[in-house]
């Protein structure tokens, strides 16, 4: 992302702000999405006003005790934009990288240094590692980050042998291996979670805590026209339709996200993975997986997180689980929960992970 458009403030200079309170709206080229505010306080001051694009980085607004003076507002705001520098924001940005693992090569995003134990982030069908876009730089403030793309999805192999859950979750193995991550912090979302639930069950030596996101694996309820749909829709209109279905606010499915869901399927060979994919997790219309044992039994943190407008996987396939698995219903959100309400995500996956 390099610019983004604030379209909408929420509260007015002087409002009292709390942590996590909705803040802004901000359209950027992959995602329009709600900003909640990372601090309370007191909303001193709107320094970009609705309707204007700021590059990625800049200051739109200052949050400070009520007691802060007017002069000193001035000052920070003076100060932050004779120093902030475009060029400078851009070169700190990560670039993806490439893999190779047995049988192909896996695209990957890192974000983050220190010594903590690392985190890798797994999205789901027809998905990509922009899934988290929102919520990587979040957790990389102490620790490596890794967004990757699964097989058949994004900058990673084309192979549509890698068809089944335990053939991606073996991908993803080779991935952790080839980059020598022997203990990490596994999130997945939907796929996603079933393939981090599939890891931890075969090798629980290499996953420190597991965060499971609206996830298949659970249950044998999905819905299968919107996997098909994904599939099948070459038209961005219809497209736009489909992708509305990961929201609870529909709202959120820009045409930029539209367009970025079309254009990797124009890739060599992504269409024909995908419906691969498709048949080998979901085709008889059902999850062919469900890993509910498997979790329930795993000797290691496990923590649930759904939206409870979910559309693609039922939120109810989180209820009777053990006791010791932490599950958080997510209200007003729905299967994409981790764009659709990343502040409310963002603590959840932060203080889970640094209790490890």
């Amino acid at each position: 992302m390099k610019e983004g458009l604030i379209s909408k403030w929420h509260l007015n200079e002087g409002d009292t702000v709390n942590q996590g309170d909705e803040l802004v709206d901000i359209e950027t080229e992959k995602v329009a999405n709600v900003y909640e505010s990372p601090h309370s306080g007191v909303l001193k001051r709107k320094v970009v006003p609705e309707g204007r694009s700021v590059p990625i980085g800049s200051l739109f607004g200052v949050i400070a005790s009520k007691d802060t003076a007017d002069a000193e507002i001035e000052a920070y705001v003076e100060q932050f934009e004779s120093t902030f520098s475009v060029a400078d924001a851009e070169e700190g940005g990560a670039i993806p990288e490439v893999v190779d693992v047995p049988g192909g090569y896996i695209r990957f995003l890192k974000q983050g240094q220190g010594a903590a134990v690392p985190a890798v982030l797994i999205h789901g069908f027809g998905a990509d590692l922009n899934s988290w876009l929102l919520n990587q730089a979040a957790l990389a403030d102490s620790r490596p980050v890794y967004a990757i793309d699964l097989p058949g999805h994004g900058g990673s192999v084309k192979d549509p042998r890698i068809a089944t859950l335990e053939d991606i979750a073996q991908a993803v193995i080779a991935f952790l291996e080839a980059k020598s991550l022997s203990s990490v912090h596994l999130i997945g979302h939907s796929l996603g979670g079933a393939v981090a639930a599939k890891i931890a069950a075969e090798r629980p030596a290499l996953v420190k805590s597991l965060t499971l996101i609206a996830p298949a694996g659970l249950g044998k309820e999905i819905n299968f026209s919107f996997i098909r749909a994904l599939v099948d829709i070459d038209r961005r209109k219809d497209m736009a339709t489909a992708l509305e279905t990961l929201f609870y606010n529909p709202a959120l499915v820009s045409r930029d996200m539209t367009m970025g869901v079309l254009n990797a399927k124009r890739i060599d060979g992504a269409v024909t993975c995908l419906r691969a994919i498709a048949t080998g997790c979901f085709g008889s219309g059902e999850q062919k997986s469900i890993l509910r044992d498997q979790i329930s039994q795993l000797p290691l943190p496990v923590q649930v997180i759904w939206g409870q407008s979910d559309r693609v996987i039922p939120p109810q396939h989180a209820q009777e689980l053990p006791g010791k698995i932490r599950v958080h219903p997510v209200e007003h959100a729905g299967h994409a929960v981790q764009l659709e309400k990343a502040g409310e995500i963002n603590r959840l996956l932060s203080h889970f992970i640094d209790q490890g």
